[in-house]
């Protein structure tokens, strides 16, 4: 007889091609630990069969320029396995440590005219200390064509990455009092959250639903630290994209809704509320790297 271990990764194996033919297919995304873009792809390549999981990293790793690491590895939060993405550049990995619970994936914009020193802090003593000043800063052209240039993906799914990237930029444009087309992203930051989004997108597109509804996105509360100086959490560009989506602090002080998570979210959900009633036919975690008292993850569920 199979252990409970054993007959849960069956489970999960399944994912959602098990749905009934004739039901809608419905992805629940539970963000009561907030969202971020390493988060979200962990969770949906969670959802995935091995067949599909190994295809999902082979155009992964096909689409990654040299010196691009990405896996998908175990790992466990308050006792439950799930999976942590990471991405791994040239030897760096972008890690913010600036009260975000998601490491790498907190990628702030700056405007042209901003000094891009990139230097979070988490307790106001850690800084990140990478001298970044030989690194080039892409603008919106520079995505376009590194998205234009993933050939291998349909034209939807490319579709899809600029759309996000459009409202991370709109966004960041509105905060600091300039124009998209003076918009930079610093380079390490940039490829990794283009990978996350790729991924997000890759996988979204794989899994196919008919619908994806989203929990309110819980953000966390105080104050995190940036080149710009000591903002509010949800950061401002965060706080511009959840204009109209239901969130919440949550008690935590920590950033728990990065931008990129934010974008993603308004592009791909439709509704936002409560769980709906649904036939479960596989779970998915994606974790954060830092530790809280709560499990810090985002828990995806798809089913009919």
């Amino acid at each position: 007889m199979g252990t409970s271990t054993d007959r849960s990764a069956e489970m999960n194996n399944k994912s959602a091609a098990s749905t009934p033919a004739g039901g809608r297919r419905l992805l629940y995304l539970d963000c009561g630990m907030g969202a971020a873009g390493d988060m979200l792809a962990a969770a949906l390549f969670e959802l995935l069969d091995d067949e599909k999981k190994k295809a999902f990293l082979d155009t992964m790793r096909a689409l990654a320029p040299e010196g691009v690491e990405i896996s998908m590895s175990p790992m466990t939060k308050c006792g439950i396995l799930g999976t942590h993405f990471d991405v791994v550049i040239g030897g760096e990995r972008e890690e913010s440590a600036d009260f975000d619970g998601h490491a790498h994936e907190h990628k702030h914009v700056h405007a042209h005219e901003h000094e891009h020193v990139h230097t979070h802090s988490h307790d106001h003593t850690h800084e990140h200390s990478h001298n970044h000043g030989h690194h080039h800063h892409y603008g919106m052209a520079d995505i376009e064509a590194i998205i234009n240039g993933f050939g291998m993906l349909s034209e939807d799914v490319r579709g899809s990455i600029l759309d996000v990237y459009k409202i991370i930029a709109s966004a960041e444009s509105a905060v600091h009092g300039t124009d998209v087309s003076e918009i930079h992203f610093h380079e390490v930051g940039t490829m990794d959250a283009v990978i996350d989004v790729t991924a997000v997108c890759v996988l979204m597109d794989m899994l196919a639903p008919d619908e994806v509804c989203s929990s309110p996105v819980r953000t966390g509360k105080g104050h995190v630290r940036c080149a710009h100086g000591i903002l509010p959490v949800p950061a401002p560009a965060s706080a511009r994209i959840l204009m109209g989506i239901p969130a919440y602090a949550g008690g935590i002080e920590a950033e728990l809704c990065t931008p990129t998570g934010a974008a993603l979210l308004r592009h791909f959900a439709g509704t936002f509320g409560d769980q709906p009633m649904m036939a479960v036919t596989g779970i998915g975690y994606g974790m954060g790297t830092k530790d809280f008292e709560v499990c810090n993850c985002l828990r995806a569920m798809i089913g009919e």
